[in-house]
């Protein structure tokens, strides 16, 4: 008897589905509590924070800081090139994983939409949020290829925070397990990009050492789970010895184009 099951497809009385309908069941409710997250509205330009510009920065399973950056333009274009679509260099690049992305934190700067120095201040805000994120990272470093342009500390404006995992799914999706196959295939995929590319930023080329740390760290975690043991310190891999500055671009990544703006 043929299998009439979703997955086998055989049923030939099917309707048209609808396009919405065609993701897993984890890519439609991420995709509806980023929808839910960009309608929130900023109090204080009374704006939906989708058409908003500032910075932003992403968080994994862990609430540990992996990336941040910034857009004049207006967050759902930028976030959504990120998390959605191929459009971005952090995917093309096999960069950022946006499975991993468990939540987002937005600092709406609407308030310098109109001043003729917002691209300065807006870098303030920028590596003011990457600095706290290089700070707050157990690894001290997170996975920029370009770290923004070194700024004057500033205060950063308020922020919002949103959780972008269906709650009926997280316990499947944070599951050590299935974290460190991704994380091996995304450092697979962003090496295979070095290699086919020969001539890529040394930024990249930090991200593979940091994505390795990762992998590494989650790894040794679960062994150590497994084995009855504490998990490793972070004080276990010396992050710093291996990749180097992560406070300013090396000169050979200097004169590149941030995509982040």
């Amino acid at each position: 008897m043929a299998s009439r099951g979703i997955a086998s497809y055989n049923q030939p009385d099917h309707q048209l589905p609808s396009r919405a309908s065609l993701p897993t069941a984890f890519v439609q409710g991420f995709r509806r509590l980023l929808k839910s997250a960009m309608s929130t509205v900023d109090p204080a330009s009374n704006k939906r924070l989708g058409n908003c510009i500032g910075v932003y920065a992403f968080y994994d399973y862990d609430g540990e800081p992996i990336y941040v950056g910034q857009t004049w333009l207006k967050f759902t274009d930028r976030i959504g090139r990120h998390l959605t679509s191929q459009r971005s260099d952090t995917l093309a690049y096999r960069i950022l994983d946006p499975f991993e992305v468990a939540a987002v934190e937005l600092w709406p700067t609407e308030y310098l939409r109109d001043d003729p120095n917002k691209q300065e201040k807006l870098n303030e805000i920028e590596f003011s949020a990457y600095r706290r994120a290089i700070d707050d990272s157990k690894y001290k470093a997170i996975l920029n290829e370009k770290i923004p342009p070194p700024s004057d500390f500033v205060r950063l404006p308020p922020s919002y925070r949103f959780n972008l995992i269906p709650g009926e799914l997280r316990e499947e999706r944070e599951h050590p397990d299935v974290r460190i196959a991704r994380r091996a295939e995304t450092l697979s995929r962003v090496a295979a990009v070095a290699h086919e590319r020969g001539e890529v930023s040394a930024g990249l080329r930090r991200v593979i050492v940091i994505q390795a740390v990762r992998l590494a760290d989650l790894a040794a975690a679960r062994l150590a789970y497994a084995e009855g043991r504490r998990r490793p310190s972070p004080g276990a891999i010396n992050v710093q010895e291996l990749v180097g500055n992560v406070l300013e671009d090396s000169d050979s990544d200097s004169d590149e184009v941030n995509d982040d703006f």
